[in-house]
């Protein structure tokens, strides 16, 4: 295995410059049909995604960010790709990091992770959502839960880092501490919890509610001070602010998993997605393109855009998420406010904080849990 580029300090990168994480959805194929499938997926390859040339050139684009890019390989289901040891082993030797996030099906197996490990993969990140019967009925096939459970002893096995990555909806809410138990089980070294965001297939699902966000924040808090793995959230970034009232901290350190964490991201500031199309979001959840790669420079279309702009800078913001004192540490889901309202610019409708002397109007959720 590569022991792949230098670790940039998370908290040395200028996010106006570069990602701290950049997404290439290398394609939306996949056997799932998962419930919550920002992709809504199919099994069958879209006959215009990015061509394994078109990739070499993304990843050369993604290198020019800087030393040690953190790249992270998704779908769909990235497996799903003939040439996907071959695109990982291009991208470490341009002295990227590269990651992956494929889905618990057959194609993951012991020898194919084994492949991806050599080819210098860093990290994989598996998705659990509950345990058992009722993981498989959320991700739509039997046994997808112990194939994935599999492939995270594979991955163990191959001395790759694992993450764990859970989605946070009033279906799967109360299965969180049964998973707690599986992230530890396995011994992944992150898990990462994804608050429903309504777009692909996902808009049929209910999310939580605001003070419910609220209380598993809160839970959250409880869980990364005792566990032996780290704990991060996704399109929830009022968990820093969360961490901040209760610790006065809410600082990422870095952490011994050859990846690293930091505070502060949300969509279009540090992080940003590749479509498997080429089209440039601020989030996969944030589906407002910048521009495309296969016509466009990726590095310009990050810094300079009008979108990517607007949305790092936090006095842009509107509404309670704008006149929020924890706006520079938190930021709202630019993702959520999008699919909500049509604006990423507009207050997260799952923050149920209200900021301190603001009187003006709350997002629709918040006004009627309020009445």
């Amino acid at each position: 295995m590569s022991t792949g580029a230098p670790i940039p300090s998370p908290r040395d990168i200028d996010t106006s410059q570069r990602p701290f994480v950049l997404i290439w959805e290398v394609t939306q194929a996949c056997e799932l049909a998962c419930d919550h499938c920002r992709a809504d997926a199919k099994p069958s390859r879209h006959p215009d995604e990015l061509t394994t040339a078109e990739g070499k050139r993304l990843l050369d684009s993604a290198a020019e960010f800087g030393d040690g890019q953190l790249v992270v390989l998704s779908g769909g289901d990235p497996m799903k790709r003939d040439d996907l040891v071959e695109l990982v082993r291009y991208g470490t030797k341009q002295g990227l990091r590269m990651t992956l996030t494929p889905s618990g099906t057959e194609a993951l197996t012991p020898d194919n992770i084994a492949a991806l490990v050599d080819a210098g993969l860093q990290r994989m990140a598996l998705s659990v959502d509950a345990p058992a019967t009722a993981h498989d009925r959320f991700r739509g096939e039997a046994g997808s839960f112990e194939r994935t459970r599999e492939a995270a002893e594979a991955a163990r096995d191959a001395g790759i880092p694992l993450q764990t990555n859970t989605t946070v909806c009033a279906t799967t809410v109360e299965t969180l501490p049964a998973v707690r138990e599986f992230v530890a089980e396995v011994g992944a070294v992150l898990w990462s919890v994804f608050f429903l965001v309504p777009v692909g297939r996902g808009q049929i699902l209910d999310p939580i509610q605001p003070e419910r966000a609220e209380s598993v924040l809160e839970w959250l808090q409880d869980v990364s001070e005792a566990a032996p793995f780290g704990v991060k959230t996704t399109e929830a970034p009022h968990y820093r602010r969360v961490a901040l009232q209760r610790n006065g901290s809410a600082t990422d350190a870095p952490d011994a998993d050859a990846i690293g964490r930091r505070g502060g991201i949300i969509a279009g500031d540090g992080f940003a997605f590749v479509s498997h199309t080429g089209e440039l979001f601020p989030s996969g959840f944030l589906p407002k393109s910048a521009g495309n790669v296969t016509d466009s420079d990726l590095v310009s279309l990050y810094q300079d855009s009008t979108l990517f702009e607007s949305l790092r800078d936090r006095d842009r913001l509107k509404g309670k998420c704008g006149a929020c004192e924890f706006r520079h540490v938190c930021g709202g889901s630019r993702s959520r406010a999008y699919a909500v309202t049509g604006d990423p610019l507009a207050s997260d409708p799952l923050c149920a904080y209200r900021p301190s002397g603001y009187d003006g109007p709350l997002p629709d959720r918040q006004a009627a849990a309020d009445r």
